[in-house]
Formats: C-alpha cells, sequence, structure tokens
C-alpha cells in the first residue's frame, strides 16, 4: 500500500474514533436551558417529552468500545501499513498465483509470521489430503455407489456449483438440469470430468439479420413441430422447415443436436431457455451465450473427482 494510502486509512480510521468520542462528550452536556429530569414543553398525543441524558450503562457500554476500537488497532493491522503489536495477518496480500501462496506460506512461516489463513489450508491439506487421494483411485461408477464419497461430493457442489444449478441440482432458466438424462455435451463420466475441469463455453449465433422477423416466426412454428406442438400452421411449419438447413449444422437434420458441439437437442420437452413461442423467438432473435467455469485450479482434479462422481450419480436412477 502506498504512504498516501495509508495515511489517508489512517487519518480516517483514528478520526472516527475521535469523533465517536466528541460526539458522545457533546451529548452529555446541557445545552437546552431546562433542568436535567424537567418537563421540555413537547406534548404529543399525550406524552411529554422530559429532559434526561443517557443512560449511564448506555454511556459507559460507548466508552467501552471505543477503548477497545484503540486497543484493536494498536494490536492488530488496521492503520494502513502498520502490522500491530503481534505482527499477525488475516491473509496473503497480492498474490498472484499458487505458487507465489505456497512461497508466502514458507516466507510466513521463516519470518514468523502469523497467518491464521495459511495455518488452516496447510491442516486441512495434511488432514484430508489421504481421503481425497484414496477416493480418487476408483472409478466414477464406484464412488457413485459409495455414500460417504457422495456425501463429500454433494459439499463440494454445494460450496462451487449450487449458485448455478441449484442445491438440488435441477438448474434454473439457462442453466441445464443435472439430475435427468438429457446432457448438452454428454453425461459419460470423462465427459463430465471434462466439463468440470476445462468448462464449456456455449454461443447460439443470432438470426435477426439472416431471416428477419417473418423468416424467424417461420423458424420457431418449425422448431416447436419437432417436439409435436399441437395447433401450428402448416404453412408456416413448411417455410421453416427451409430455412432450419442453416441450424442443422449444429443441430443436425433431425434437430436431435450434436454433443460434440454442446447444440441442444430439439425434439424433447427440455429446454435451457424455455419452450415457449416467446422464449424461442428471443433465442433465435438475439442468440444465446453460456459460459461453464473451469474448476481445474479451483478444485484440482482430486476433488473434481468427488465431484463429477456426485453429478454423475444423480442421474443413474433416471
Amino acid at each position: 500500500m502506498s504512504s498516501f494510502w495509508s495515511i489517508w486509512i489512517t487519518v480516517i480510521t483514528l478520526g472516527t474514533i475521535l469523533g465517536c468520542y466528541l460526539l458522545l462528550r457533546w451529548c452529555l452536556q446541557n445545552k437546552t436551558g431546562v433542568a436535567e429530569g424537567d418537563d421540555m414543553h413537547h406534548e404529543f398525543d399525550g406524552i411529554v417529552e422530559l429532559n434526561n441524558q443517557l443512560p449511564r450503562w448506555w454511556t459507559i457500554l460507548f466508552y467501552v468500545c471505543i477503548v477497545w476500537a484503540l486497543i484493536y488497532l494498536v494490536l492488530y493491522p488496521g492503520l494502513g501499513n502498520y502490522k500491530g503489536l503481534i505482527n499477525w495477518q488475516s491473509s496473503n496480500q497480492n498474490i498472484q498465483s499458487l505458487a507465489e501462496s505456497k512461497a508466502a506460506v514458507e516466507a510466513n512461516k521463516t519470518n514468523g509470521v502469523i497467518n491464521q489463513y495459511d495455518r488452516e489450508v496447510e491442516f486441512a491439506d495434511e488432514l484430508f489430503a489421504p481421503i481425497f487421494e484414496g477416493y480418487y483411485k476408483k472409478t466414477i461408477p464406484e464412488l457413485a455407489k459409495d455414500a460417504e464419497a457422495l456425501k463429500i461430493g454433494q459439499r463440494l457442489f454445494s460450496q462451487n456449483c449450487s449458485q448455478c444449478h441449484g442445491s438440488d441440482a435441477r438448474g434454473q432458466r439457462g442453466f441445464p438440469n443435472l439430475s435427468d438424462d438429457d446432457w448438452l455435451y454428454g453425461g459419460s463420466p470423462e465427459k463430465i470430468t471434462e466439463t468440470l475441469m476445462n468448462g464449456r463455453q456455449g454461443m447460439m449465433p443470432a438470426q435477426l439479420d439472416a431471416m428477419g422477423e417473418k423468416g424467424i416466426q417461420e423458424l420457431v412454428a418449425y422448431v416447436l413441430s419437432l417436439s409435436n406442438r399441437p395447433d401450428l400452421d402448416q404453412a408456416m411449419v413448411d417455410a421453416g422447415q427451409a430455412k432450419f438447413a442453416i441450424c442443422a449444422a449444429c443441430h443436425g437434420q433431425d434437430g436431435k443436436g450434436n454433443q460434440l458441439l454442446g447444440s441442444a437437442n430439439l425434439t424433447d420437452q427440455i429446454w435451457l431457455y424455455g419452450g415457449t413461442d416467446k422464449a424461442i423467438t428471443e433465442t433465435l432473435t438475439y442468440g444465446r451465450n453460456g459460459v461453464m467455469p473451469s474448476f481445474r485450479n479451483t478444485l484440482g482434479e482430486k476433488k473434481v473427482h468427488l465431484v463429477a462422481a456426485y453429478v454423475y450419480s444423480l442421474s443413474q436412477d433416471k
């Protein structure tokens, strides 16, 4: 941190504490011209205001908090670049990579810096590494039948995947349901692992410029017909079928999709962004872009193995 920002933070922090103290002292002074406990001549709905000071216990509590704040700032880092008397750090600063993180841990040990986060990570690695190693030696289908392994996989899923796919893994608009047997890129153990390790980036191009609004309406009618929707205008369906050739490059001539490309099956009733006339029109008009992040660095191969086993197990009873 630069000297300017260090001084800025120090001034703001100490100034705030001093301001609280001065405000408290000001509030304790009687500047009303009315003796303490007397009527302030303010009345509303039968309630009369009296000139009462802050309760003594409340005043003492304020003073205690101010003193505690000063003691805390002396012991722990909080005033710019000042590291505190006990030289304690909550986490490494300016770490750019895992390698630097490990180097920082070793440096902290050498310098005697107390770093709670590093201690907890190191302890967790030593404690759980053999467990993850043991599970990693098993295949995903084997782990999918191991109740204890699935519990760990579920916890990892809840921490890293549920924000998008939901705590029950049933997904939501724009995020696939992982509990059925419909897969964009494949639901085999190898494909699930590949997705988690490398991430995915799907892109559905907009078709408005190429087809116009009329063409979009015709194409929507044909796409709806692929999943046997009733009450469609056959003339619109036939016109849309001719235009579907541009879509067949990804979704196939039969509309059943292509897992190599991550293109959706249009012949079932499973829709990532909605299967209504309006939703499909929106998809064709504006396109779609979906990103599945890689967990290679955040979880590592062995934890990904457990998450993959958990995800794989969700669709095995379907």
